[in-house]
């Protein structure tokens, strides 16, 4: 992976733009931003921090870059270019993204999300097994995760009164 700084304001990739390289994050933050149609500016999606990647869609699917990102402030960025991309990671990736993106597609609380936001929801996915018994989430407890039942059964209890 070559090494890129960015400087504050720095369009790293723009919207449309074809993609020839990934990015990961290794310091700094970066904004990403995409017109919606019917919209006057570009909407705010999501910040990057160090350890994320972005760029993958273009490179996946050969398609134009589904958003802008810029560059916050002073940033290391790792560019992965097309070529090794393909010789290493989109296999495996293509591969796991359409297995969740199938899955996304039948969830009703996602019905009205673009192919962009799911694709997104699919990078951020991690698997998670349980053994019959094992607690997901306790009552009570702050909600810092999103479960999907993917496969498998799970129950649901509420506390209504003590006792």
């Amino acid at each position: 992976m070559a090494e890129k700084h960015a400087v504050t304001g720095e369009v790293v990739i723009k919207e449309g733009d074809e993609g020839d390289s990934l990015y990961v994050v290794g310091s700094g933050t970066l904004s990403c931003s995409k017109w919606f149609k019917g919209d006057s500016e570009p909407k705010f999606l999501k910040k990057y921090q160090a350890g994320e990647a972005f760029g993958e869609l273009a490179l996946l699917y050969n398609a134009p870059r589904a958003a802008t990102i810029t560059s916050d402030g002073d940033a290391i960025l790792y560019q992965l270019d097309r070529q090794t991309f393909n010789h290493i990671v989109k296999d495996a990736a293509i591969r796991k993204r359409d297995k969740y993106e199938e899955f996304l597609k039948k969830v009703p609380l996602l019905e009205t999300m673009d192919d962009y936001e799911r694709s997104q929801i699919c990078e951020a996915f991690k698997d998670c097994k349980f053994q019959k018994g094992d607690t997901i989430i306790k009552e009570g407890d702050e909600g810092r995760e999103l479960f999907f039942l993917v496969e498998g059964e799970a129950s649901a209890t509420k506390v209504l009164s003590q006792g």
